[in-house]
């Protein structure tokens, strides 16, 4: 069997693997539908759970295509010039994956009409659905312009330059409307800080950039695409910036709190880090920041492949839980009524979890598998 032929087959089990998944998820869905959100570990204490956690998290993704945007469009960096497309899909894709996060958290379909047929510019979530939806439409738009550009052998359309520019402030600000649906609940102190849109960017811009990293080791390892060992250099160098500030903006936190000895704020902080299984999470998700941070700082393992690659995991799952059970649900423990509910996610709720993630991976592998044949035709 040649390499041709074995690309091939590959391909179509990653396509029926993927395709399961979303049946999977969406015979639970279908379930849900039926039973409603009881199915699922929510319930009147914490509201917001897996699904939630999950939108914080790929917003996140959306948002960080914005560090090979800028430098490619803006700053003519052209070791980007055969990733930032591959960003731009990553970043489509996330965005549809958060809006169907979104969409299975509300639980009845008829609630999202409710927000496009009686829009309320007072309500955040109009303005998140909003931003989000417009960051796709910039998104595709600008990707699918360039790559038919390159396919033609044509300068990107000087039309679009606008569109690029306008796609850099609103990267940034989805994630920023997303931080104030939380931090706008004043009845909830952990999610009661200034530092919260900061945070997420900084966290975004280091996982999302993980994300593509990881993403173009597997694409050189399956196609023999390669985006270019500047390029990848320079991936890792960014998502090494980006997640000392967030370990940064973390710290800054803690003192904020624990100095201040507000008990409000104080209660969620000890429950995180103290408070079983809840703490059991955090410092797992702690102890892969610092030691990714750790590696990537000194320039000889971070130039190491299996070490980036191994650091690019570790932060994927450390921003991933940090904006899971460290970041949602520890907002809802205490209650108002000081009691300490439990939550944990259902296997329905995992499930249909799953097959929106494979849902979106099946759209990024058409967008990939596109682009990729274009960029190697054309050397």
């Amino acid at each position: 069997m040649d390499k041709t032929q074995q690309e091939g087959r590959s391909l179509w089990v990653w396509l029926c693997l993927l395709l399961i998944l979303i049946l999977s998820g969406f015979s639970c869905y279908l379930i849900q539908l039926r039973e409603g959100l009881s199915i699922t570990g929510m319930g009147r204490d914490v509201s917001w759970g897996l699904y939630i956690a999950n939108f914080t998290f790929l917003v996140g993704v959306a948002a960080s295509a914005v560090m090979v945007v800028l430098p490619y469009y803006i700053h003519n960096y052209k070791a980007f010039g055969k990733i930032t497309v591959l960003g731009e899909f990553l970043a489509v894709s996330a965005v549809l994956m958060a809006i169907l996060f979104v969409f299975v958290d509300l639980g009845e379909p008829s609630r999202v009409l409710n927000i496009i047929l009686h829009p309320s510019p007072r309500s955040l979530l109009f303005w998140d659905v909003f931003v989000l939806s417009g960051y796709l439409i910039l998104n595709l738009l600008v990707a699918w312009q360039t790559l038919k550009a390159e396919e033609h052998s044509e300068p990107t359309p000087k039309w679009l330059k606008p569109f690029v520019l306008i796609s850099i402030p609103w990267a940034v600000s989805i994630h920023t409307v997303t931080a104030f649906i939380y931090s706008g609940l004043g009845a909830r102190p952990f999610w009661l800080t200034a530092l919260l849109a900061p945070r997420f960017l900084a966290s975004a811009f280091a996982s999302g950039p993980a994300m593509l990293l990881l993403l173009c080791m597997i694409i050189k390892r399956t196609t023999g695409f390669d985006a270019g060992r500047q390029a990848i250099e320079k991936l890792v160098q960014i998502m090494t910036y980006a997640l000392i500030i967030n370990i940064f903006f973390f710290l800054v936190e803690l003192f904020t709190v624990f100095y201040s000895a507000i008990p409000e704020h104080t209660e969620h902080f000890r429950i995180m880090l103290k408070e079983p299984p809840y703490a059991v999470y955090i410092w797992f998700s702690l102890i892969l920041s610092w030691l990714s941070a750790f590696f990537l700082l000194y320039s000889g393992t971070r130039k190491n492949e299996w070490v980036f690659m191994g650091a690019s995991i570790a932060i994927i799952i450390s921003i991933w839980i940090e904006k899971g059970v460290g970041f949602v649900v520890t907002g809802f423990i205490p209650s108002p009524l000081n009691e300490l509910p439990s939550y944990s996610p259902t296997i329905p709720e995992i499930l249909i979890s799953i097959g929106i993630y494979a849902l979106g991976f099946l759209f990024l592998t058409i967008f990939y598998r596109f682009s990729i044949k274009i960029k190697i035709k054309k050397g």
